[in-house]
């Protein structure tokens, strides 16, 4: 892994969600040279990736508790994911 990937894979969501949007807002200003731009874009996409990956493995540890017919509890089961 590259010093930036083994950085991106560090980041906790909130984090990594916190600095995507800090480059979203900084290429929407269309200030930033274009290299710059370029950097800042790839970085960005790598992130989105990063909280695409996070998101689904907590996606697949969610469960749903099923309810019985008198309203308790009896199980838990994956949550859909539709």
């Amino acid at each position: 892994m590259t010093d930036t990937a083994t950085d991106i894979a560090r980041m906790s969501f909130e984090d990594a969600l916190a600095e995507l949007e800090r480059i979203v807002a900084t290429l929407e200003k269309g200030q930033a040279p274009l290299e710059e731009s370029i950097r800042l874009y790839e970085r960005g996409e790598a992130i989105k990736k990063h909280c695409e990956a996070q998101l689904k493995s907590a996606e697949s540890r969610i469960e749903k508790i099923t309810l019985g017919a008198d309203g308790a509890a009896k199980g838990v089961e994956p949550l859909d994911s539709e």
